[in-house]
C-alpha cells in the first residue's frame, strides 16, 4: 500500500526509530509546554468573555519566542535531533499524536460537569469547557495548540526541504523549498499577528474537545504537509525557459495575493472589533449595520463576501498544490482538498452562530446586503 501510495519511503525507520517516532509527540508537547511557561510574555485580553466574571478573558501570549527558541534547536541540531527527523518520523508521530490527544481530550472532557450536549461521544468530540487555562490565566491551552501546531508545522516542512535535498543534491526540486518557505512565513506571520487569533472562530466558538485537541496538534502540525510526504520524493519537473519562471513566480505570487486578502480580512476585522469607530488603515471609515448592541461590519475586505478571508486561504492552498510543478499528482492537491472541505463546513456553521448572536431580522438584512459566501460572483 505505502509503495503503490508512493510512500514508502516514510516507512524506512529502524524499529527502534519507530518506536521513538512514536514517541516524538510526547517529547514535543513535553518541551513546548515547559518552555512556553518559563519565557516571558504580555498580558492582553481576547474578545471572549469569561461567563462567570462577565469580564473578557485574558491570555498571556510569547509564541513567537517559543517559535524562535524551536527553529534554533532545529537548526543547530541541539540535542542531536537530525534536521530531517520529524519528516522521516511522520507518519509514526501522527499515530503516536493521536493516541495521545485521544487519552489528553477524555482527561480534558471528563474533567468537567456535563453541559448542554448529553451524549458522550459528542461531549468528548466537540468538547464542554470553551476555555481551559492553568495556572491563573498564564496557560491556556487553545493558545498552546496553535504554539505547538503552527510551530511543528513549520519545522516539518523545513525538516522535509531538508530531506527532500539530501535525496536530490543535483536535482533537487525548488518547489520544495518555496513550499517549506510559505508555511514557515505563514506561521510567522501568525505569531507576529497572534493577538489577532484571539478576534477568530476557533477562540469565539469551539470548544476543547478531541476536534481541537487532534486538530491543533496533530493536524496542524503534522498532517498539513501530507503533500509533502508525496511530493518530497520527485526531483526538478524540468520545466524550461518560459513555463519555468511562471511556474517559480506565479506560485508564489499567488500565495502573496491569497495572503494579502486573508490577513487583510482578518487586520480589518480585529480593528472593528476593538475599535469599531477607528478607520482601517487610516482610510477606510468601517460601515456596518446595527443589531442591538452589536455590530455587523459589512463594507471593505467584508463587503465582497461574508467568509471573504477564506477566499484568500483558497488562493494560498491553489499555491501549495501548483508550487511542486507536478500539477497531476494527487498528494500535491491533498492540503487543497482538506482546507477548502473545512472552510466550506465552517462558513455555514458560522452562519448559523451568527444569526443566533445577531439576530435572524439583522443577520437576513446583512445577507441582502452582502450576498456571497466566500467567492464574490460565484459562491
Amino acid at each position: 500500500m505505502a509503495e503503490w501510495l508512493g510512500i514508502e519511503h516514510l516507512f524506512e525507520l529502524s524499529a527502534s526509530e519507530a518506536v521513538w517516532g512514536f514517541l516524538t509527540p510526547l517529547f514535543v508537547f513535553i518541551a513546548f509546554f515547559v518552555v512556553q511557561l518559563i519565557l516571558p510574555g504580555r498580558k492582553v485580553t481576547g474578545y471572549v468573555v469569561d461567563a462567570e466574571t462577565g469580564e473578557p478573558r485574558s491570555y498571556r501570549l510569547n509564541g513567537i519566542l517559543v517559535f524562535a527558541v524551536a527553529i534554533a534547536v532545529w537548526a543547530f541540531e541541539i540535542g542531536g535531533l537530525p534536521r530531517d527527523w520529524f519528516y522521516r518520523s511522520s507518519v509514526y508521530a501522527v499515530a503516536g499524536g493521536t493516541v495521545l490527544t485521544i487519552i489528553m481530550t477524555t482527561i480534558g472532557v471528563f474533567s468537567y460537569p456535563e453541559g448542554k450536549v448529553k451524549n458522550r461521544f459528542l461531549a468528548w468530540w466537540f468538547g464542554r469547557a470553551q476555555e481551559i487555562q492553568f495556572f491563573n490565566g498564564r496557560f491556556d491551552v487553545k493558545m498552546y495548540f496553535y504554539v505547538v501546531g503552527g510551530t511543528m508545522l513549520s519545522l516539518n516542512c523545513l525538516s522535509g526541504a531538508v530531506w527532500h535535498y539530501r535525496e536530490f543534491p543535483d536535482d533537487a526540486n525548488p518547489g520544495v523549498y518555496l513550499y517549506a518557505g510559505f508555511f514557515t512565513f505563514y506561521v510567522l506571520d501568525y505569531f507576529v499577528f497572534e493577538r489577532v487569533q484571539l478576534y477568530t472562530y476557533d477562540l469565539i466558538h469551539e470548544n476543547v474537545g478531541f476536534k481541537l485537541f487532534w486538530g491543533g496538534l496533530i493536524v496542524y502540525g503534522w498532517l498539513y504537509i501530507m503533500p509533502l510526504w508525496g511530493m518530497a520524493v520527485h526531483p526538478d519537473p524540468g520545466f524550461e525557459g518560459f513555463g519555468r519562471w511562471v511556474w517559480l513566480i506565479g506560485a508564489p505570487a499567488m500565495f502573496f495575493f491569497g495572503w494579502c486578502i486573508s490577513r487583510g480580512a482578518n487586520m480589518q476585522k480585529y480593528t472593528f472589533k476593538r475599535w469599531p469607530e477607528r478607520k482601517f488603515l487610516g482610510f477606510l471609515e468601517p460601515e456596518y449595520i446595527e443589531a442591538g448592541d452589536r455590530k455587523i461590519l459589512c463594507n471593505g475586505f467584508w463587503g465582497p463576501a461574508r467568509h471573504f478571508n477564506y477566499m484568500g486561504e483558497g488562493f494560498f492552498c491553489l499555491s501549495v498544490a501548483l508550487v511542486f510543478g507536478h500539477f497531476t499528482n494527487l498528494w500535491a492537491w491533498t492540503y487543497f482538498a482538506c482546507i477548502v472541505s473545512l472552510f466550506t463546513y465552517r462558513q455555514l456553521d458560522d452562519d448559523k452562530h451568527c444569526e443566533e448572536k445577531y439576530g435572524a431580522e439583522k443577520w437576513a438584512e446583512y445577507k441582502a446586503r452582502v450576498k456571497y459566501r466566500i467567492i464574490p460572483g460565484i459562491y
